[in-house]
């Protein structure tokens, strides 16, 4: 429940923000840790999913991308996803979700999620998305371009090993 109430506020807040980045652009979005996210103290590790999926809505949002792929009947579907923790996230913090697109190949675009408590760094989601126009996959250069950017080398070790 939580995290449908997280993600209607970030549409509402991001459709009302008034900031507008291109879809190369890194997109930083601000959430508050609430006592629904945590076990005992900490963000639960279930939870670093949904402010990526909020930040992803955010993302789509403020680059306009949420636009055409509503008018062109498209939607997206998460493929895959990845964490890497690296410090836990207390209960009332504000944290600050870092958004981009860091590459995309014929099927999917690759989006990182870096979520940081301050200026430190505590996690990042890595999420495989695809375009989806009812059963067709819809090749991630027809939605934001041409994506000119070399893959991370731990985005590539990550690719590969689900092959």
């Amino acid at each position: 429940m939580s995290g449908l109430i997280r993600n209607l506020i970030t549409i509402i807040s991001a459709f009302f923000s008034g900031k507008r980045y291109g879809v190369s652009s890194t997109v930083p979005c601000h959430f508050r840790i609430t006592p629904f996210d945590c076990g005992i103290s900490v963000l639960k590790s279930d939870k670093y999913f949904q402010l990526a999926e909020s930040a992803q809505l955010d993302y789509l949002i403020k680059t306009g991308l949420i636009s055409s792929l509503r008018s062109d009947g498209i939607s997206f579907v998460n493929a895959s996803q990845l964490i890497k923790l690296m410090k836990p996230v207390g209960v009332f913090k504000r944290v600050r979700v870092e958004t981009s697109i860091c590459c995309a190949d014929e099927k999917f675009a690759y989006f990182s999620h870096v979520i940081f408590l301050g200026n430190q760094k505590c996690s990042e989601v890595l999420v495989k998305m695809k375009f989806k126009k009812r059963s067709l996959t819809i090749p991630p250069s027809e939605i934001i371009g041409k994506f000119e950017s070399d893959t991370p080398e731990h985005l590539k070790t990550w690719i590969e090993a689900m092959c």
